[in-house]
């Protein structure tokens, strides 16, 4: 079905912009440039939440990763959705 194609390119490329801007965390120079500032944008809000939850464990911030594994289980909670809807 195409709605499921659309759907897994969505989560693809939502888990790329993060791990993009997970990266980019790395270069501060990098997080200036307009690429930097649009996944800001995008991404923040998402991983934000999390960060409100889970305190960062001395200089690492393990939040980013916690919301790749929710993100992950929202991803399979929207295909079994769709499965009993289709």
């Amino acid at each position: 079905m195409i709605i499921f194609g659309v759907v897994k390119t969505i989560f693809i490329i939502y888990r790329y912009m993060l791990i993009g801007y997970i990266l980019m965390s790395w270069v501060p120079a990098l997080q200036e440039s307009a690429v930097g500032r649009f996944l800001e944008k995008v991404c923040e809000p998402y991983l934000g939440f999390f960060r409100k939850f889970i305190p960062p464990i001395g200089m690492i911030d393990i939040s980013p990763i916690v919301g790749l594994f929710v993100l992950y289980f929202i991803e399979r909670g929207v295909y079994n959705v769709l499965i009993f809807l289709l």
